[in-house]
């Protein structure tokens, strides 16, 4: 009985709705995954940029003044924002249009046969 009950439910998930749901929920989360590697990324080697000018401030501090940190980080915040917004967005928008051409390609029977 259980088994039965579970094979129901795979079936139902393997009808074209289901499965082009199911795309478009893993695009989505692909998009948000991509935005976050891609804006720490751009946090960390502004970081990374960062600690180095430190070092370097320190080293000549009779000739300099010490570096701030905002002075660093607060663009690398805005780079961060808009490189990972437009990486995520590509990403978003290919997906679903592939998933939106893939359902229109099987309903209207013109599906590789497998």
């Amino acid at each position: 009985m259980l088994i039965a009950a579970l094979r129901r439910r795979v079936a139902a998930l393997r009808q074209p709705a289901s499965l082009a749901r199911i795309a478009q929920v893993l695009w989505v989360a692909w998009a948000i995954i991509l935005w976050n590697v891609v804006f720490d990324h751009v946090i960390v080697v502004a970081g990374r940029e960062y600690l180095v000018a430190a070092v370097r401030s320190a080293h000549d501090a009779a000739l300099s003044s010490p570096v701030n940190m905002d002075d660093w980080m607060r663009p690398a915040v805005t780079h961060g924002l808009w490189i990972a917004t437009a990486a995520a967005a590509a990403v978003l928008v290919t997906g679903l249009a592939s998933v939106r051409q893939a359902v229109r390609r099987s309903s209207s029977g013109n599906s590789v046969p497998r």
